[in-house]
């Protein structure tokens, strides 16, 4: 009796979920996506106090940062293209869980270790919610009209979701403990992990022949090993444990894309690239966060250590480019259907390196109507160019591969996050070290252990004391400044170089899309639906 009870409920609850307008369905995607984009930014805020209570090494600091990008980059595709054959429903509920969990263990870290545990856990929930969400928005709406319009809410939730986490990190660290920043994650999987089960339509792909499990693992080991080794050339490490997986890495990738070609069912179909608004878009993907990744890092650590702002009243200093890129997602669907992917692509990215320019008259002192200025171009203009970039790779996919699509969008996205991190990190350091190896009064064992980052450099400064810390302390901030400008003039050069790969993106939006329309199942089909969470 209990067991016809609990199915009559489950049918229930299916019914309710494919009934689900495609409308309230997006919204229940964006608070996954909330999920995600507040514990992508709300650590910036954060790092300072981490360092000062689980006193971290460089390398640790590092990990804490970046293995969350990198453990999220390497499952991306494991974890897409398995939604397309057992349904992105029931990963992204998986996904739900796993962060929930993660993020306790997150807010209860007693050490450096624990807490990379944690992040990586992260990680992999994140690789389990990310490419769900668009897989399944890509089903909902197929219509490219209105899709587009999808996607601008979808990408504007995730610019509040990177304003909401600096805030309320800034907030929670003026009150709590950095742990807390942790804990926010977990009252939303609450909301989430119900709403969407009760919601959520369930979708898939064909399903035609076995999923390629060695091939998955492949490119799992493959991504995690390029990006490990590019993250320890970003830390300065050039021995044998960072050219071996760089090798091992690039390897398992050049196996993998072999294995995809022979397949006659690929995890991914590789003919995608051939088409040139797919394989642009990915690259044009790479090069915005490539550039730019970093930079929100080493800005946070600006308006904390260089002008002495608070984490509160840096979120709230970094509020600005938030509001703009919201603005340039609800504006994208008419944005594209007025100038097409070619020109919005190319205007983002020349938008963007007009901004990061400006940030060059960044120095010693505040200037809030530089910074303002200046954040409000950057978010307007980044936004701009992935809304494009995005919608133009997902337009390009065909519905039954779309979380492989998605998968692969969003690695190309994490990949370049992972690796700017890494990129943009070494350009700052390589400027920045040279401005500490001669401080007069200041012992060499000093000015090398300063040269690690600005933190530590304020903490030997203070060990120090006298004129000798004072001259220090003045030293680093200007070399950091320093530092801090070369690097926004090397992600010019990198946004420079993604405008002029955007001129191959198609000149207008093509909206006669030849895929079938797909509808949401009805309650007989869910009902006969092997898939269950």
């Amino acid at each position: 009796m209990s067991g016809t009870t609990t199915a009559a409920a489950a049918l229930r609850r299916r019914a309710a979920g494919a009934g689900a307008n495609r409308w309230v369905v997006l919204v229940v995607l964006c608070v996954s996506l909330l999920l995600v984009a507040v514990d992508a930014t709300v650590l910036h805020v954060a790092v300072p106090a981490v360092t000062e209570d689980l006193r971290p090494g460089a390398i640790e600091l590092l990990w804490i940062v970046d293995v969350y990008p990198l453990v999220c980059a390497s499952l991306l595709i494991l974890f897409g293209t398995l939604g397309d054959r057992v349904g992105r429903r029931r990963i992204l509920l998986l996904g739900y869980g796993l962060f929930g969990l993660a993020s306790g263990l997150a807010a209860l870290a007693h050490d450096p270790q624990v807490l990379i545990l944690a992040r990586a856990l992260l990680g992999v929930g994140g690789a389990m919610i990310m490419p769900a969400t668009l897989s399944i928005l890509r089903q909902v709406f197929p219509d490219r009209r209105e899709r587009a319009l999808a996607i601008g809410v979808w990408s504007a939730v995730a610019a509040v979701g990177a304003a909401v986490g600096p805030l309320l990190g800034g907030f929670l660290l003026e009150h709590f403990w950095w742990g807390s920043v942790f804990l926010v994650n977990i009252p939303l999987m609450l909301v989430s992990l119900p709403v969407g089960r009760l919601l959520l339509p369930e979708s898939r792909g064909t399903g035609d022949g076995p999923w390629d499990v060695v091939g998955a693992l492949t490119a799992a080991a493959g991504l995690f090993g390029v990006v490990f080794g590019v993250k320890r050339l970003g830390a300065g490490e050039l021995g044998v444990l960072t050219a071996v997986p760089l090798v091992l890495g690039a390897g398992l990738l050049v196996l993998f894309v072999r294995r995809q070609r022979h397949r006659a069912h690929p995890l991914v179909d590789l003919r995608m690239f051939a088409r040139p608004a797919f394989s642009t878009s990915v690259g044009c993907i790479v090069l915005a966060m490539l550039a730019l990744v970093g930079l929100e890092l080493i800005a946070a650590q600006y308006l904390q250590l260089v002008l002495g702002l608070s984490p509160l009243q840096t979120g709230l200093r970094l509020l600005p480019l938030t509001f703009a890129a919201m603005a340039a997602g609800l504006a994208g669907a008419r944005m594209l259907r007025r100038f097409g992917p070619r020109r919005m692509v190319c205007l983002g990215f020349c938008l963007t390196a007009v901004s990061v320019l400006l940030l060059t008259a960044m120095g010693g002192t505040d200037d809030p109507g530089l910074l303002v200025s200046a954040f409000l171009v950057l978010g307007f203009g980044l936004e701009t160019t992935l809304f494009g970039a995005y919608e133009s790779m997902l337009s390009e996919a065909p519905p039954d591969r779309s979380g492989g699509a998605a998968a692969v969008g969003e690695t190309s996205y994490q990949l370049g996050a992972g690796i700017g991190i890494a990129l943009l990190g070494s350009v700052m350091n390589a400027a920045y070290k040279p401005g500490l190896s001669s401080v007069p009064g200041v012992p060499s064992a000093a000015s090398a252990a300063a040269g690690h980052s600005l933190g530590e450099a304020y903490q030997v400064a203070g060990r120090l004391g006298g004129p000798a810390g004072a001259a220090l302390r003045r030293a680093a901030r200007d070399s950091f400044v320093h530092g801090l400008h070369v690097t926004l003039l090397v992600s010019v050069g990198l946004l420079l170089l993604g405008a002029a790969m955007a001129l191959r993106l198609p000149r207008t939006m093509q909206c006669g899309e030849t895929a079938p329309a797909v509808e949401l199942p009805a309650p007989r089909e869910m009902a006969d639906s092997r898939v269950s969470v």
